[in-house]
């Protein structure tokens, strides 16, 4: 059977951009592949009590050197976003309606949403750049935004973060290979031993 990993992710967090980067390759070296689980990550933490490192003020230097050394090192564009943090809610609903219903189309919402907050610095929240956002990335913006507002895709994001909670989850970007959950993309490495063939892991 095929290794897999699982990715947990809001397009929010901005470590959640990197690790969207980093994973297929490690993914490919270890023929595995990546099962791709969006959340809300404002919902978790709120739900578990967390805290965004930016609400501490020391942290937050020291996590904008972090991302930009993190992104330089991986050579992909990146700005640390000007309206952050973003309520990613319509954005990650429409990523999960079009899993649901449109799968071919999920891969590309998703390298647009990452790259709309993390290359681009746009703010998601707001209706005019979230619909210009999507019609960028060529897709319909009525039909998106409606496909975001059943209640079926409603529901999904609301019950896919709930057991990702259930889980143990509590921050993104997380990772399960096989049971073994790993959280951050500085767990990128750990991840890669999990699914190496050789590993007893999963």
């Amino acid at each position: 059977m095929k290794r897999s990993v699982e990715f947990l992710f809001d397009v929010g967090s901005p470590y959640s951009y990197l690790a969207y980067h980093a994973l297929p390759a490690i993914a490919r070296a270890a023929g595995a592949e990546i099962v791709w689980r969006p959340i809300l990550l404002g919902a978790i933490i709120k739900t578990t009590g967390g805290h965004s490192p930016f609400e501490v003020p020391a942290k937050m230097r020291w996590v904008e050197q972090d991302l930009e050394r993190c992104a330089a090192a991986l050579a992909v564009p990146f700005r640390l976003n000007p309206h952050f943090p973003v309520n990613t809610l319509v954005a990650m609903r429409i990523a999960t309606g079009l899993q649901a219903q449109r799968p071919a189309d999920f891969p590309a919402w998703v390298e647009a949403s990452f790259r709309a907050m993390w290359a681009e610095g746009r703010n998601l929240a707001d209706p005019t750049e979230l619909a210009a956002v999507i019609r960028a990335a060529g897709f319909d913006d009525q039909e998106l935004l409606a496909l975001a507002s059943q209640q079926a895709v409603k529901d999904k994001l609301r019950s896919d973060s709930e057991a990702a909670i259930a889980r143990g989850v509590f921050g993104a970007p997380t990772f399960f290979v096989g049971e073994l959950m790993y959280w951050g993309n500085d767990r990128l490495d750990q991840v890669a031993l999990a699914l190496a063939p050789e590993s007893a892991a999963g």
